[in-house]
C-alpha cells in the first residue's frame, strides 16, 4: 500500500506537485516526459556500493511501478546484481532535461524474478532475449567476434522461444523516501522531499 500522508503534506504543493502517492506522481511525470524526450524517457540512473563501500553508478530502464516499488532487469550474475545483493540497498534518479524535472528515491531493494519476470523477458524482442543467454555481463570478453559467435551458439540451441534464463531477472526498489525537483526562474527550483515515517508520508519543502 502507499500509505498515507502525514500532516505536514505542505498547503503550497499544487500542479504537478500535487498528489498523496509519490508513485502515482512519478507515473504522471514519465507520461509527460514520454511525449517530450526523444530516447528512452524511462531511463534512470542506479547507484549502487560494492562490499569496500566504493559508490559505482550506471544507466538502466525503470520498467515498472508498482504500489510501493520501482522495478528494473538485469543479468543476476552481473556487478549492479552482487553490489544490489550485498548492500540490499540502492538509489537512483530520473532527470528529463525536456521537462527540466528530477525525482529521486531510494530504500531497499529485493529480486524480483515472479511470473512479471518471465512476462517481462516474453515481451522482449528475440534477439533481447537470445542477447540475455549469449552476454556474460560485466565479465571480460575476448572480442566483438567473441559476443557473436555465443550469440549465434544461443540462437542455435534455444530456437525461437527462449525461456528466461535463471540468472536474468528483476529487482524491486522499495522507496522509503522520494525528492521531486522541478527548475524554478532565477535558480529558485522547487524541490519536495517524501518519506515514509511509521507507514505515513512526511513531506516537506526543500531549499532549492
Amino acid at each position: 500500500m502507499a500509505g498515507r500522508v502525514g500532516m505536514n503534506q505542505v498547503e503550497d504543493r499544487t500542479g504537478i506537485f500535487a498528489g498523496t502517492d509519490p508513485f502515482e506522481i512519478l507515473r504522471g511525470w514519465l507520461d509527460d516526459a514520454a511525449g517530450t524526450e526523444p530516447n528512452d524517457p524511462n531511463a534512470m540512473q542506479l547507484a549502487t556500493v560494492d562490499s569496500d563501500g566504493m559508490p559505482n553508478v550506471r544507466t538502466v530502464l525503470l520498467k515498472d511501478i508498482l504500489s510501493d516499488a520501482l522495478v528494473f532487469y538485469t543479468n543476476y550474475e552481473s556487478t549492479k546484481a552482487g553490489e544490489l545483493d550485498g548492500a540490499g540497498k540502492a538509489a537512483v534518479v530520473l532527470h528529463w532535461k525536456s521537462l527540466r524535472r528530477q525525482v529521486r528515491a531510494r530504500g531497499a531493494v529485493e529480486r524480483f524474478d515472479g511470473p512479471e519476470a518471465d512476462a517481462y523477458y516474453a515481451s522482449r524482442s528475440l534477439e533481447s532475449r537470445i542477447g540475455a543467454w549469449a552476454s556474460p555481463q560485466s565479465q571480460p570478453l575476448a572480442s566483438r567476434a567473441d559476443l557473436e559467435a555465443r550469440v549465434a551458439e544461443m540462437r542455435a540451441r534455444h530456437g525461437d522461444a527462449p525461456q528466461r534464463p535463471p540468472y536474468w531477472g528483476g529487482f524491486a526498489l522499495r522507496a522509503e523516501t522520494f525528492e521531486f525537483w522541478a527548475d524554478g526562474a532565477h535558480r529558485l527550483h522547487d524541490r519536495f522531499a517524501w518519506r515514509r515515517d511509521a507507514g505515513a508520508w512526511r513531506i516537506t519543502r526543500l531549499a532549492p
